[in-house]
């Protein structure tokens, strides 16, 4: 007959076994966890990268749009992001954007507006985190191929005009302004020159 000494080790054994095995599966449910929220969060980043995608196209298909509106003596690009939504050239309101989107990568309408002169030909979004996608793009957006940065991922309007399409200038020092913009308080604004 085991004596009162053995029975309580015999015990004291079985509990730390039982505590040891405890501990490695709360250490595996949180490593699960850790994986899950990893997974998620590039899933998220996936969605706002599809959204972003939608957006700056259709920035970039009603500046195209909003330019060829008037015959090409008088063409020209907006000066404001507003008047792509509500374009009052005409005897009767034009819509070519049908509401002002937000970035999606920043959650605000706080593009940064690529303009030529007064006027606004693109847009990009002012996040500068490096995206996860960096191929299978549209023909429109083969660009962004490799990108290092959603600052590349930039959504110019293709105009067939008198003169040549808009290219980015190399932009040195000062070359970025700071103003206040219809899309919020102190928007950066690029130039953007012709060749």
């Amino acid at each position: 007959m085991p004596n009162g000494n053995a029975v309580s080790r015999l015990r004291g054994a079985e509990s730390g076994y039982t505590y040891l095995l405890l501990l490695f599966a709360v250490a595996a449910m949180g490593l699960f966890a850790a994986g899950a929220a990893e997974g998620w969060s590039q899933l998220a980043q996936r969605e706002r990268e599809r959204e972003l995608l939608f957006a700056g196209n259709q920035y970039r298909d009603a500046l195209r749009r909003y330019f060829e509106a008037i015959p090409d003596a008088v063409q020209r690009h907006p000066a404001r992001l507003e008047d792509l939504v509500e374009d009052t050239r005409f005897a009767g309101t034009r819509h070519h954007l049908r509401q002002l989107y937000p970035d999606p990568m920043t959650g605000q309408a706080d593009w940064v507006l690529l303009r030529q002169g007064e006027r606004i030909v693109g847009v990009h979004s002012r996040a500068t985190g490096r995206p996860l996608k960096q191929n299978g793009f549209d023909a429109r957006d083969q660009g962004f191929v490799g990108a290092g940065s959603y600052v590349d991922w930039k959504f110019i309007a293709t105009t067939v005009a008198k003169s040549t399409p808009a290219r980015e200038q190399k932009v040195g020092a000062g070359g970025t302004a700071m103003v206040n913009s219809p899309t919020g308080p102190a928007a950066r604004h690029e130039s953007i020159a012709q060749p």
